[in-house]
This record gives structure tokens, C-alpha cells and sequence, in this order.
């Protein structure tokens, strides 16, 4: 349907505030975000490189960027619902997005269960109902449901075949005053009613192109810029890969097959592959070997010796005296009891090398065995030989050997394996390696080996040598390699030769970018760093594998790993990217973010942490293999990491550094445009550093929000961080000096004035609770910063100053105890539920954050974010000690059961009235008496305790009531506590 033509007046927007600015829907924001994040490889962007971990979801960009765009009116229920609409994310399009519903799907409960679900042991559909019937009550069944379980029964919305936006245009302009009938259109047009033109939108920390991708879909004129060559390759990519078009994927397809069969007509001729039936192999098993300083025994190196749990295949070491070494044997069809043995049998078990031919059972460290010592300057050394250019193996006196102990072979020939991770475990078997396995390997070896000179100098494999740093130290340091190509095997030098070969040979820049891109994408799968992963066999992932090398973004040695033949490494090269229209425009530039020189109307950055990925130098791995190409077919690009430009670190320099960035930004934008900068942390003083990296920018705080982005992995171990703080800036346009004493008062003014606007959308709202007690505390942060960073000096002095000095330890700067009182504030007005205000204000900040979680647990958060985001904006950098939980979404307090007697010492929180009751309510827990609990509050307070016995009182009625539903019998015992202290007399 057509809309009526309006008049689109240029600029009339200008200085309208943005929506993102007034409010943000940040729970469906973020159950959205999560639902993208699970999808994984489902993600649009891991196509070009799983390898590149830090891209923020794709749902995420468009909500701040549309937040940006979108105008606050004085109707803020319509400005939610257009929001909403344009998302995909009102009620009306989470139910186009319902998947297909089963019978087990639907609630026994659910009034009307028997109209729709036949009797029976197990539910199917009534026989009974028409098609259009059985629809019509699962619709209502599924729009009475609320928004998580409708969503989590939903698809994703680009997942959806159905246009989402049908129908959405009348009422959407009729709000805005627009006349589009499509995302894009709407797009341009409030370019132009904000800053004259199509919006021009820049990320200059592009990284894996999330942000700059996402604003050129929707229809925006966006520009990715980064230092990194890796990086500008992937957001290349995005834009004319990915957003291409059907004749570019096309020639794409028909040359990635013509590679592939070059390549693997190459390895065929020379037969390195095959066994002596023609069986193609899948993968190689290597393992370090070393001698032992006591037996003299060369002994090879693994954790454990079962190959596969699937395949019930182990490997057995057979112990040759006169030869002091070891055969292996590869054993098919082991027993249970065989497979725990070969579990138990390893030679490397806590870094010590223990083997059968040494009856020392607690072996010989590796550390003496590689001679690791202090140098002259106290620098850490080992006796490991540095490897030279021209070394592809080791050397026969190299402390470290090499070893081929077992391969994998395709049964049946085999074509190439079905993805990364292959799962067709039973069409392969194990064998040692044969003399004829072992002539195949010296032949690859000497190949590499004749041809090494010549390849480097056409620049099909690397020749740089790796620089020092925190991660690329890690092969230098435990191998002795110092040369890129040191850390892949022959096999991998040759594949990695004939591949970039045939690369080269196509003519059409754009197809040899996008081939480039595909080979990177293998080599996460091609190096001496790829484990060999032992599967326990699950219906998801049943197959053995070797794994990818950046699981976790370093650069990791193994003594055991495995090889990924030519079968194993050609799906990924052929793997197809998705084929998304792009609506807008993209453009790639190589430069720091300080250097920006063009005007853009919204900025959206990740820029990065105190404790980023290091990029910088783990990307070495790929510019090492495609600078030769990469510099043809990306001339502008610089081919260097250029790790001296990077910004990292958390000193001065890092904040020199950002605020040079951003001063940039700020230059280089109008005078209405806006910023979002997403920040991802732990640490509360490097989020206070933000802050003030804003200020000295020239830049003021306008709204900060925190949206769930993160899942829970198993590859991560410890506290990670889940919520990213999406802080909304503006240019400081007027430069005015403000009183301490006046700021602290307009603090107050500012802080109740957004409390009471959100707290009246979403009482407005209805359908379900837009904002928990961590957003609201946030958005009242906020507020704050809006006013302490509107000002130019504070009595007079230039506080942003501080941020391009030396801080000494526990100094408090002007803004960052501003900050703090600004904290305070939001904190003093945010009283928990059932809590009394005035109880409250005198509260510690560690009371406080467990009065606080205790309210958000009985409300049923059990997100480590949420305990997490609290924390900072209590300052409390030691609450790990007050929690019982830290899984990412199954976080729990510490209850007085889990306490116990800990943190009891003077001092901090173990002498604060909270923590003795909580005491109290433990030793009551251990007899069912309150007697004991009573007893020891006496003893502790003295003569106060008749002065503090109703508050004690009132604080144990609150544990008793927010812990009825998460652990009731210290509940039952707070009760108990509670009444026995208001009953008690003298």
C-alpha cells in the first residue's frame, strides 16, 4: 500500500532529541540480541571468518542506529510502539515470526488445551478441528504467552520469508510525518529531516564489520575504517561478498570449484594423500616427543591416549629397549576397560613427562626437560633452539621432535568431509602410519623444503618472522619458532602453496578478494596450533575433530594435535556466503581513528578495552600468508599490522589515545549528530575512564543503556562479561563553568526527572516490565553524566585534564568523584522493593549490593550481568565474595547457609549489621533455634543492641521475605530470627 505524498523538510528534525536519547526497549533489545547470539554459525558475518570474535550482533546495530534516527516526541508510548514495528519486535510481528508449533509445545494448563490437543498418552492435534481452526487457537494460545516464551518459540526476524513491515506504514508515518513504504526508505527520509541527506554513518573500530554492514542494509551511506588489513578485508567482504549480488556469488561459486579442483588435481599426482588402496586420508595425528633425562628414552607426548570414544580406537605405546624409544600401536575396537587405561596412560600429566621406562612415577617436569631459567636481566630462557627461516621440521637435536603416530582414513575414498566439523565418524577408521604413510610425509617434507625459497619469494607462504608481544610471544617462547611458516606443518605449507597459487591465477580482483577471504577462513584450520578434540559422542556433535586454532583468540601450543588433510580444509575454502541485499552504501578505509578527515552524521564504535582481544597480533597469522595478493587486490589497504598505532593498554596512553579518537569524531560530525559508543566491562574504573575520555573529547553524555549481548560458552571459564553499555554522546556545543556545589543539586533534579519518565512508560507500557532495577539504575547514572559532562570546567578548572596524566594510586580526580556522587544519588532514590529508605541511605556499598540482589532474586533475575552491572554502580570491586553463582545465566547470592562464618573479620562488610544478621540467621539454621542467632547479636553489638534490635529486626524480615522462593529454609530461619528480636525485652 502506497502512502500519501508528503512534504520531507529538510532539516526539520535537526534538533529534535533522538529516541535512544529518551528511552530504550533494553529487555526485548537484549532477549533479541541473545536469540541472534545462540544462533552462531546461523550469524550472517561468521561466514567470512569465525576467527574474528568481537562483532557485535547485527540486531543491536539497527536498534541504535534506528534510536538515532527515530525522534522523541511527547507521545513516548507511540515513539515505543514505531520503534517496536520497525524492529520486527511488537506483538503483531513476534507472532508472523511463530515458528511451526507442535503439540508438546502447547501448556497443559492452557484453558482451551483440550479444543486444540487430542487425548492420549502422548498430544497430537484434534482429528477434528480444520486447518484454519487448529491455527486460530494456537495463535491465541501463543499471544497469551509472555514475551521470552513467544520468542523463544519464534524465528529469528531474518530468518522470517514474510515481510515483517507489511502493513506497518500508515501508522508508522503518520507519527513521523514521513511518506516510506519501505526500512530503507524511511532510512533516507529521516536522514534527511535530521541532517539534510541520507545518513552518513561511520564506524572507525569496524573490526569484523558488524556495524558498518548493518547500517549500509538498512539503507544508510556507511563507511567501516580500521588500521587492521585483516579487519578492511572482512568489511570488503560484507559489502561485496556477502552484499554483492547474484552475479558476483555466481562467478564466486564456479571459481572457488576451479581452485579447489587445481589444487586437488595437484595433491592427487603426487599421491601424498592416499593409501596403498586409494583411501584418501581425513587427518594426520602428530604428537611432541622428548627425551627423558633419567631413561635416556625418547618418549612421545600426549594428556591421554584414546584417539576416539566413537571408533573405540586408542593408541598404546610398546617400549623398545635397545632402541630406547617407543612404538606406537594404534588399537581398533577397544574395550571400556582399555579406553579408561589409555586415558590414564598419558605421558604429559601436569606438565611432567612421565612414561613406562621410568619407574618414577612422578616423572620429570617439562620445565627441566626444556631448561627454563632466568637470564642475566631476569628475563625467562630455555635452552629451545630458535628456529631459522629455511627449518619447516624440527632438527634430530632439537629438544622438541615430531612425530606422525596415527591417521585417519576415509573408507570408502571419500569425497570432501561435510563442513568444519564433520560428523560422519563411522566412514572412517584409524591406523599407524605405514612405511609407505611415512615416504608420503618425507616427500611432502621434501618438497616444501625444495620449493620453500621460491614460494616465499611469490609470496605463496609467509616469510616474516613473528615480532615479540603479549600473545605471539607464546611460539617463540614454547617452541622456538620465529617465523610465521615455523608453525605449519609441510603438509600445511604445501596445501597453503598450491591454494594461494591458483588464487593468484584469477583475473577478476573482486572474485580473488572474495577467494582471499575463504582462504583465511581455512587457515583457522591449518596449523601445528589445531588440537585434536576427543569427542564423547552427543546426538549434536558425534564425530571426533581437529579443531580451529583461534578458540579463544591466542596463539596456543600443543604437544598433541592433528592435521586436517586436503578433504578437511576444501569445504571451508568452498563454504557459501549468505546473499543479503544491501540497501545503502559501504566503503573501507585503512586509517587510525584519529585520522578520520570526512564529516558523518552518526557514529557507532566499539572501540577497544583495557583488556581487548589483541588483534593486532593474532591477525599477523593471516597478513603473514595474504599481504602478497592482499597488496594487489587491495591496493589501499596497508599489508601491516601496525601495532604501534593500535590503541590498548589502560594507562595515560590509552586514554591519549581514545580521546584523541573521539576528539576526532567530534570534529568531524554536525552539530546535531550523535554518537553510540558500545563498551563491554568488567572493571568500574575503566567505565569511570570512559566517562571522562567522553568529556575531554569534547563530547557530553546524553543516555547509556545496558543490553544482554553475550552467551554463556563453554570455552569460557571464570567471569565474563555479558551486558554491553550503550553510551549515547553529543558535542559539547557551549562551553560553560560550573560550581561543584550547584552541579550537585542539578544531579539530584536530573536523576528524578528520568526515573519518573521511565517509570511512567512502563507503567503505561503494560504488556510486560520494560525496565529491571539494574536499567533503571544505569539510565539514573546517566543522567547524571548528562549533567557533569555539559560543562566545560568545574570551578574553573579544566578537569578532562586529568585523563592525559599519571594518576597515582587511589587518587580521585574531579570527574571521577563526581561520578561517584552521581552514583550515590541514582542509588539513594533506587530503594529495593520492601526495603525502608531510610534504612537504606545508611547502608555500606557491600549491604547495599546484597540488599539489592537479594530484591532482584525474589523478582527472578539469575543473569551475572545483572549482579554484575550493580556492582559497578555500587563501586564494590569485591563482590565475588558475596556470591554463591557466577554462571553467566544461573548467578545466585551467597546465602547465610553458603557464608557461613566467612568474611567476618573487622572491617569492610564483616562488621556491618547486615552481615551479622545474616550470621545469625546461620546459626540458627544449624539448631532451628533463634536463641544462638539472638546470643550472638548480643555478644557482638554490646550496650547498642537495645538501640539496634528493631533494625535487625526489620533487616531479617526482608531476608526472610526475598529468600521464601530461593532458599527457603534460611527464610524460615530469618523469620525466626526476626520475630524473636522484636519480641525480645529487658
Amino acid at each position: 500500500m502506497h502512502t500519501k505524498a508528503v512534504d520531507i523538510v529538510s532539516k526539520s528534525l535537526a534538533q529534535a532529541p533522538a529516541f535512544i536519547e529518551r528511552q530504550f526497549p533494553v529487555n526485548r533489545v537484549s532477549a533479541e540480541v541473545h536469540k541472534e547470539r545462540k544462533a552462531i554459525h546461523g550469524q550472517i558475518l561468521t561466514s567470512l571468518g569465525s576467527y574474528w570474535k568481537g562483532r557485535k550482533p547485527l540486531l543491536l546495530v539497527r536498534a541504535s542506529i534506528l534510536g538515532c534516527l527515530l525522534p522523541a516526541t511527547d507521545k513516548p508510548l507511540q515513539d515505543l510502539r514505531v520503534f517496536l514495528l520497525l524492529m520486527g519486535m511488537d506483538d503483531r510481528s513476534i507472532a508472523k515470526r511463530m515458528k511451526a508449533i507442535k503439540p508438546a509445545d502447547i501448556d497443559p494448563d492452557w484453558s482451551r488445551y483440550a479444543e486444540l490437543i487430542a487425548r492420549g498418552a502422548k498430544p497430537s492435534w484434534r482429528s477434528d478441528l480444520s486447518k484454519e481452526d487448529r491455527q486460530s487457537l494456537i495463535r491465541e494460545w501463543f499471544s497469551g504467552l509472555p514475551f521470552s516464551q513467544r520468542l523463544s518459540l519464534s524465528l529469528r526476524p531474518e530468518e522470517c520469508d514474510e515481510d515483517l513491515h507489511e502493513g506497518i506504514w500508515q501508522e508508522v508515518n503518520a507519527h513521523l510525518g514521513t511518506a516510506a513504504n519501505s526500512l530503507p526508505e524511511l532510512v533516507q527520509q529521516l536522514g534527511v529531516l535530521r541532517f539534510g541527506h541520507s545518513p552518513r554513518v561511520a564506524d572507525l573500530f569496524a573490526g569484523g564489520g558488524s556495524i558498518p554492514f548493518e547500517a549500509a542494509r538498512i539503507g544508510c551511506e556507511a563507511v567501516a575504517a580500521d588500521l587492521n588489513p585483516i579487519a578492511c578485508m572482512l568489511n570488503w567482504g560484507a559489502f561485496n561478498v556477502i552484499g554483492g549480488g547474484e552475479a558476483a556469488r555466481l562467478a564466486l561459486t564456479e571459481a572457488q570449484q576451479k581452485v579447489v579442483d587445481a589444487v586437488q588435481d595437484k595433491l592427487a599426482d603426487l599421491g601424498v594423500e592416499v593409501d596403498a588402496n586409494g583411501r584418501r586420508a581425513k587427518a594426520y595425528l602428530y604428537c611432541v616427543e622428548v627425551t627423558c633425562p633419567k631413561t635416556k628414552y625418547r618418549v612421545p607426548l600426549a594428556p591421554s591416549w584414546v584417539i576416539s570414544k566413537n571408533l573405540r580406537t586408542i593408541a598404546k605405546l610398546v617400549a623398545r629397549p635397545e632402541k630406547k624409544a617407543y612404538d606406537i600401536e594404534i588399537v581398533t575396537g577397544a574395550t571400556d576397560k582399555q579406553i579408561e587405561a589409555a586415558e590414564k596412560a598419558g605421558t604429559l600429566i601436569d606438565e611432567r613427562v612421565v612414561h613406562p621406562a621410568n619407574p618414577d612415577r612422578e616423572g620429570v617436569a617439562l620445565s627441566v626437560i626444556r631448561g627454563d631459567r632466568k637470564g642475566d636481566s631476569g628475563e625467562s630462557v630455555n635452552l629451545l633452539r630458535k628456529w631459522d627461516r629455511e627449518d619447516v621440521v624440527p632438527r634430530k637435536d632439537d629438544v622438541f621432535g615430531e612425530r606422525l603416530y596415527c591417521i585417519q582414513w576415509m573408507r570408502n575414498g571419500g569425497g570432501e568431509t561435510g563442513g568444519d566439523d564433520d560428523e560422519d565418524a563411522a566412514s572412517t577408521f584409524f591406523a599407524a602410519p605405514t612405511k609407505r604413510d611415512m615416504a608420503s610425509e618425507a616427500k611432502v617434507t621434501r618438497i616444501v623444503q625444495e620449493n620453500l625459497p621460491d614460494w616465499q619469494k611469490r609470496g605463496l607462504i609467509p616469510n616474516q618472522t613473528i615480532a615479540p608481544g603479549e600473545k605471539t610471544d607464546e611460539p617463540i617462547r614454547t617452541r622456538g619458532w620465529t617465523h610465521w611458516h615455523h608453525l605449519f606443518l609441510p603438509r600445511h605449507l604445501l596445501f597453503g602453496a598450491l591454494a594461494l597459487e591458483q588464487i593468484a591465477a584469477i583475473k577478476d580482483p573482486a572474485t580473488k578478494g572474495a577467494l582471499l577471504i575463504g582462504f583465511c577462513r581455512t587457515l583457522n584450520y591449518m596449523s601445528r596450533m589445531t588440537q585434536w578434540m576427543v569427542r564423547t559422542p552427543t546426538p549434536k556433535k558425534p564425530a571426533d575433530v581437529v579443531n580451529h586454532v583461534f578458540y579463544n583468540q591466542a596463539l596456543n601450543t600443543f604437544y598433541n594435535f592433528g592435521c586436517r588433510a586436503s578433504v578437511g580444509l576444501f569445504p571451508s575454502m568452498k563454504k557459501d556466503f549468505p546473499n543479503v541485499a544491501i540497501a545503502g552504501t559501504g566503503k573501507v578505509t585503512t586509517r587510525e581513528a584519529s585520522a578520520v578527515d570526512w564529516e558523518n552524521d552518526i557514529y557507532v564504535t566499539d572501540p577497544p578495552y583495557a583488556d581487548a582481544v589483541n588483534y593486532h597480533e593474532i591477525t599477523e597469522y593471516f597478513i603473514a600468508w595474504a599481504r602478497t595478493i592482499g597488496r594487489k587486490v587491495f591496493p589501499d589497504f596497508v599489508w601491516d599490522s601496525r601495532r604501534d598505532l593500535a590503541i590498548k593498554g589502560t594507562d595515560e596512553k590509552f586514554r591519549t589515545d581514545m580521546v584523541a579518537a573521539y576528539k576526532a569524531m567530534a570534529m568531524h560530525m554536525p552539530d546535531n549528530g550523535v554518537q553510540v559508543v558500545m563498551f563491554t566491562h568488567q572493571d568500574a574504573g575503566v567505565w569511570a575512564d570512559l566517562a571522562a575520555i567522553m568529556w575531554a573529547s569534547g563530547l557530553r553524555v546524553t543516555a547509556a543503556w545496558n543490553v544482554i549481548t553475550e552467551t554463556e560458552s563453554s570455552t569460557k571459564k571464570g567471569n565474563y562479561v555479558q551486558g554491553t553499555i550503550l553510551l549515547v554522546v553529543r558535542k559539547r556545543l557551549e562551553k560553560h563553568n560550573g560550581r561543584r556545589m550547584d552541579i550537585e543539586g542539578e544531579i539530584e533534579d536530573e536523576v528524578k526527572a528520568q526515573l519518573r519518565s521511565l517509570n511512567a512508560i512502563d507503567e503505561e507500557w503494560r504488556a510486560e516490565r520494560l525496565y529491571t532495577d539494574g536499567d533503571l539504575q544505569l539510565a539514573a547514572y546517566a543522567a547524571a553524566l548528562r549533567v557533569i559532562t555539559s560543562y566545560e570546567t568545574i570551578d574553573k578548572q579544566d578537569v578532562g585534564s586529568d585523563v592525559f596524566r599519571k594518576l597515582a594510586k587511589g587518587e580521585k580526580t574531579v570527574i571521577r568523584d563526581l561520578i561517584e556522587y552521581a552514583a550515590s544519588v541514582a542509588n539513594n532514590m533506587l530503594v529495593p522493593e520492601g526495603f525502608q529508605a531510610s534504612l537504606w541511605r545508611d547502608l555500606d556499598s557491600a549491604s547495599r549490593f546484597y540488599v539489592r540482589m537479594l530484591d532482584m532474586e525474589h523478582k527472578g533475575v539469575t543473569k551475572f550481568a545483572d549482579f554484575e552491572n550493580f556492582a559497578k554502580t555500587f563501586a564494590l570491586s569485591s563482590y565475588q565474595q558475596l556470591m554463591g553463582a557466577t554462571q553467566a545465566n544461573k548467578a545466585s547470592l551467597a546465602g547465610a547457609g553458603r557464608l557461613e562464618g566467612k568474611h567476618m573479620e573487622p572491617g569492610g562488610f564483616g562488621e556491618t549489621p547486615l552481615r551479622r544478621v545474616l550470621f545469625a540467621v546461620f546459626k540458627t539454621m544449624q539448631k532451628d533455634d533463634p536463641k544462638i542467632g539472638l546470643s550472638f547479636l548480643k555478644t557482638e553489638f554490646g550496650q547498642d543492641y537495645w538501640t539496634v534490635r528493631l533494625t535487625l529486626a526489620d533487616m531479617a524480615s526482608y531476608l526472610s521475605a526475598k529468600t521464601v522462593r530461593t532458599r527457603p529454609d534460611e527464610s524460615a530461619a530469618a523469620n525466626l530470627v526476626a520475630e524473636a528480636l522484636r519480641v525480645d525485652r529487658l
